[in-house]
């Protein structure tokens, strides 16, 4: 296993999420008192899911563009939202 791939993947990942509000939704559910494995699993694997679709189509799309060319839209795209939300929405 590629140590160094999966610890600059897994902290970016980690770093992305935490004050996301997925992360925020998780903690509204863990606060309502129920079984806290169940949320916890719940959680868990439905963003094990969501990321295992975004691999997958970000493989899929590799066979058609450079993997720059998607770095550079995938960049552009994440800074057009954020100037969407900062200027845009009320």
């Amino acid at each position: 296993m590629d140590w160094k791939f999966f610890s600059a993947t897994f902290l970016t990942i980690f770093l992305a999420e935490l004050g996301d509000k997925t992360q925020f939704a998780a903690m509204a559910l863990g606060a309502q008192g129920r079984s806290i494995w169940v949320t916890a699993l719940a959680v868990v694997s439905a963003l094990s899911v969501a990321g295992i679709l975004g691999v997958l189509f970000g493989k899929f799309l590799a066979q058609w563009l450079d993997p720059l060319v998607m770095r550079w839209v995938s960049g552009t795209l994440f800074i057009l939202m954020g100037v969407w939300i900062l200027f845009f929405e009320k």
